[in-house]
């Protein structure tokens, strides 16, 4: 006998994702109740295993347990088996009445997974790679709910969720470097500026630093600019969410720029900057001319 009814799975989920604050889009009016739910239900999946894999004093083989439960039970709702956990019970719904492929929430926990084993990376290519698996798997099941998902809009669609996870990466330099030990910049990259690790860690300003971020963020506002053609091709109110979130990382990116000269400081988005969001998100004709 199961504890939870689809209903209070669906409650859970949506109670969960209303007590966190991502810039994940899950509680948006602008998409419709039904689409709110599953989205809900794909961030309370995506926010539990992110938390298992960051949150507490686990050890490392605690974290890659869980991790590896919740990869066992998407093979069980790969095979119709029936879940008796409320975010699986509600996300093997989801998954079933959207047709979603499995394979992006395996690559979520590849990249949770990867949180947990791997706190440097190489080039570039490899932080490419993990935003392949931590932030693009988002943008393509959004644009499987909304029967969006052609070859076009999910390569624009990759281009636009790997930019905004290489913003968060820009926001959380010290934060990441110090909290986590994380360092998401690419090491040939910082060897190349002659940048130290505890150069992050202690917030030590240069004008090597600002060299280097200047290259992160053109890179990722080119990024922006090659997904952001996405918001022209969506219509109606889903259109409209994937504009705003557009636009969004872009006011932000132009915080950073902004601010080039404090680094370590977190932009904050202000009424002003809400608004400016809001107005360009309306004006559709803005995203057919980006290149």
């Amino acid at each position: 006998m199961f504890a939870h009814t689809l209903p209070q799975a669906y409650s859970h989920c949506r109670r969960l994702a209303q007590s966190h604050y991502e810039n994940f889009p899950v509680a948006s009016r602008l998409l419709p109740r039904a689409t709110r739910d599953s989205v809900a239900v794909i961030y309370a999946f995506a926010r539990s295993a992110d938390d298992f894999a960051d949150e507490g004093d686990r050890t490392e083989a605690e974290r890659l347990v869980l991790l590896d439960d919740y990869a066992d039970k998407l093979q069980a709702i790969a095979h119709g088996e029936a879940q008796n956990d409320p975010v699986f019970i509600a996300l093997a719904d989801v998954i079933e009445r959207h047709r979603l492929p499995l394979q992006l929430f395996h690559d979520l926990l590849s990249a949770f997974r990867q949180d947990v084993t791997k706190q440097r990376y190489r080039n570039f290519d490899e932080v490419l790679d993990y935003c392949r698996r931590s932030a693009n798997p988002v943008g393509r099941l959004l644009l499987h709910l909304h029967s969006a998902a052609d070859e076009r809009n999910l390569l624009l669609s990759d281009k636009i969720c790997s930019a905004l996870q290489l913003i968060n990466f820009l926001q959380d330099l010290q934060q990441d470097a110090c909290e986590n030990d994380r360092i998401y910049l690419p090491q040939d990259e910082l060897l190349r500026f002659g940048i130290s690790e505890s150069d992050l860690a202690n917030a030590r300003h240069s004008s090597k630093l600002v060299q280097l971020l200047a290259l992160q963020r053109a890179r990722t506002l080119t990024m922006m600019h090659e997904g952001a053609r996405l918001g022209a091709r969506l219509n109606g109110r889903f259109g409209l969410e994937i504009r705003l979130i557009i636009e969004g990382g872009m006011r932000v990116l132009e915080l950073l720029c902004a601010h080039s000269a404090t680094p370590f400081a977190r932009p904050r988005l202000r009424k002003s900057d809400y608004l400016t969001i809001v107005w360009r998100s309306l004006h559709k004709q803005r995203h057919r001319g980006v290149t």
